[in-house]
């Protein structure tokens, strides 16, 4: 299994400095960050630590010439309301977001200080900026993928596990644009003779009854649409995946690592990576709205070996050859 590199020194909004002293006469800059990791995740902390140091790399360092006010995940999307609230009412130069109901809460707060998105699936679509070249208001940021991957994950889990006749789509509304993947969803289904369930979830007991309803006939399988609720909810979703015998793909490695069958997509450490770059931009003068959406350019595919054999299924050749890594 691959290591995974932990960056130490992330600790929570209460751990960074309560203020720094400028070099040279700079005054702090205020960042607000309405991240889309719970504070204690592993996987979150590898982000917004690999964020950080590419800002560091850039010339801002935290408790130098910037404060970094966290505000970590929420499920309830009146608390991440609540929480886009807190960010803005301290004015900080720029606020920096994870998701896409993050994004939205923040946009009813303000048009005016500058936000940068490093997860979000369809901007456009989403209703998040007008247009990718030009986003004109206060927004821009990092996509999460494209919606024509929709297609991709269905047919990578008719690949993994042959014979398949129907696929829940697993998503939570309140976080999850769902219709943007649809025509996507739908083209591949009809090629590949499956028929698809949509699966919305808001909880450990929802994910649990949709996963088990799958698994109480044979052939089927599920596809997890990417988000900060499902990352938050991985854990569940794995072991009952596992549990019922369903095969699943999912869009980040991650889940793989975790446990889970395959993934494919983006890799979202790398996301934050270039969102410092926006960040960076933005503070020394340009304007969010003059700054081009910009979307993945790192892709990987994991396959959990051992996953595999649980479920016993056998991994073809085809997706063997094209997997990034192959989790023994």
């Amino acid at each position: 299994m691959r290591r995974r590199e932990f960056i130490a020194g992330l600790g929570t909004a209460a751990a960074w400095p309560l203020a720094a002293r400028a070099q040279q006469g700079d005054r702090v800059r205020r960042i607000g960050v309405l991240a889309a990791a719970d504070e204690n995740d592993p996987a979150g902390k590898l982000r917004y630590s690999a964020f950080a140091q590419a800002l560091a790399d850039l010339g801002w360092t935290d408790g130098r010439n910037v404060r970094m006010d966290f505000r970590w995940r929420s499920d309830d999307i009146n608390r991440i309301r609540a929480l886009a609230q807190e960010l803005v009412s301290l004015q900080p130069d720029i606020i920096v977001a994870g998701s896409t109901s993050a994004i939205a809460a923040l946009q009813q707060e303000t048009r005016t200080i500058p936000i940068v998105f490093a997860g979000v699936a369809d901007p456009v679509a989403s209703g998040i900026v007008a247009r990718l070249d030009r986003p004109s208001g206060n927004v821009t940021g990092f996509g999460s993928s494209e919606a024509s991957m929709a297609g991709k994950w269905l047919e990578l889990l008719s690949e993994i596990a042959p014979g398949l006749k129907r696929v829940a789509i697993l998503f939570n509304p309140d976080t999850n644009p769902i219709s943007i993947y649809m025509p996507s969803f739908e083209t591949a289904a009809r090629s590949l003779k499956v028929g698809l369930i949509m699966a919305p979830v808001h909880d450990d007991a929802e994910i649990e009854t949709a996963i088990t309803a799958l698994g109480r006939e044979p052939e089927g399988g599920v596809v997890v649409l990417s988000g900060a609720f499902m990352v938050g909810h991985r854990v569940p979703i794995i072991a009952a995946a596992a549990r019922n015998n369903v095969p699943a793909v999912y869009n980040q490695s991650l889940f793989a690592g975790d446990g889970g069958l395959l993934s494919y997509g983006p890799d979202p450490v790398d996301n934050y990576r270039r969102a410092a770059s926006y960040v960076d931009r933005i503070l020394r003068g340009e304007k969010p709205g003059d700054l081009p959406v910009q979307f993945p350019t790192k892709f990987e595919m994991v396959v959990n070996r051992k996953t595999a054999t649980a479920l016993g299924l056998a991994i073809p050749p085809s997706i063997l050859l094209r997997a990034d890594e192959v989790i023994e």
